[in-house]
């Protein structure tokens, strides 16, 4: 079974650099939190994989059938609960042009089931945390 790898690395006090497959991110913590709001939180940037796991699976839905999309857009908000931190629901609103019209619901399934983060939000996931330093 293929494996998925990232690297993530401290900056600074409140920053961390993540890297996969040679593509970074740079995360940190709004100032009100005590960070310097260099990029976004973790919690933030995995709402924005969904995104981007999700669009690339519609987009590749669309090329795949000779869907014509055009300005695609995929919001996401996520409900967060005090203790512990955590999303406790997670909404996504997809908009795009779409020609023929009728084929975008049809496109918005086949992404849904297709995108490995919604599939794993929507069940369990095996999290290991190991200290190794």
């Amino acid at each position: 079974m293929p494996t998925v790898s990232v690297s993530v690395s401290q900056l600074d006090h409140s920053a961390s650099h993540a890297v996969a497959r040679g593509h970074a991110l740079t995360m940190d913590r709004p100032e009100a939190k005590g960070g310097q709001n260099k990029g976004p939180m973790g919690g933030e940037a995995m709402l924005m994989g969904l995104g981007g796991c999700f669009m690339s699976n519609l987009l590749a839905a669309a090329v795949a059938r000779n869907v014509a999309l055009s300005a695609a857009k995929v919001e996401i908000e996520g409900d967060l609960a005090e203790a512990p931190p955590r999303y406790t629901a997670i909404r996504m609103r997809v908009s795009a042009g779409c020609e023929p019209a009728d084929q975008m619901q049809k496109l918005v399934t086949i992404a849904e089931r297709g995108c490995i983060v919604a599939n794993t939000l929507r069940g369990a996931v095996d999290l290991t945390v190991e200290c190794i330093g």
